[in-house]
């Protein structure tokens, strides 16, 4: 009976909030740290063992990568238009940025901005010259590279593994480097030549159409001074 009565004595101090248990002080070690509810996309940094990390807050997890990363650097490089002016406004890339990016490392808006102060000051013909010759020797450049490839591939000889039992077949050289030399490298050399040749025409006459027109602005400009 007397430990029923206990019971319910318990039970009626812990509903008024006044039993030991409730009451009593506890004492612990303070670590000044604090514990933070984050939301969903939240982003901090945290420095773990020296390093420092940027962590997001997911659903249910977190990511977490070193800050200034490689490979995050490298990728910031490459999405970037480092040629742009200082007070460009390109914050959402189109399809034309991109490709001017390739090109010239700014965005569509400053390469019509550039091409245009180009004109003013009548320098867009040699651009246009410098342009086109280094497209030409940046696409042979990588056709030699194409070359070199098929070379490989046509004076080795290889094993290949055929099935399960591991029999190998060999399969021979289609030609010898010597026989290469002579007949696939030798007719791109030709090529190369000729095609240099068709470029140096090209820009001969780009040379001479500015020529001709600064000619005629250089006239205008007498006749007006004349009159």
């Amino acid at each position: 009976m007397a430990k029923k009565l206990q019971n319910i004595k318990t039970i009626k101090e812990m509903i008024a909030g006044t039993h030991r248990s409730q009451t009593k002080n506890s004492v612990g070690m303070y670590t000044g740290k604090t514990h933070q509810i984050r939301k969903v996309g939240d982003k901090w940094e945290e420095t773990i063992n020296g390093t420092i990390y940027e962590i997001e807050q997911k659903e249910g997890f977190r990511v977490k990568k070193p800050k200034n990363s490689i490979a995050e650097t490298i990728n910031s490089f490459l999405n970037s238009f480092p040629n742009c002016k200082k007070d460009c406004t390109c914050t959402n890339p189109t399809h034309l940025d991109k490709k001017m990016r390739t090109l010239h490392g700014m965005c569509f808006d400053c390469v019509v901005e550039m091409e245009h102060e180009l004109k003013k000051q009548g320098k867009f013909e040699e651009y246009q010259r410098n342009r086109m010759k280094a497209n030409a020797e940046g696409w042979l450049k990588r056709a030699q590279q194409d070359v070199s490839l098929l070379k490989e591939a046509y004076t080795k000889s290889s094993e290949v593994v055929q099935n399960a039992e591991g029999e190998v077949e060999t399969w021979h050289a289609k030609m010898s480097p010597e026989e290469f030399e002579d007949t696939v490298q030798k007719q791109f050399n030709e090529f190369k030549e000729q095609f240099l040749k068709n470029i140096d025409e090209k820009l001969s006459i780009v040379d001479k159409i500015s020529y001709n027109k600064l000619k005629d602005q250089n006239n205008d400009k007498q006749d007006n001074t004349d009159s």
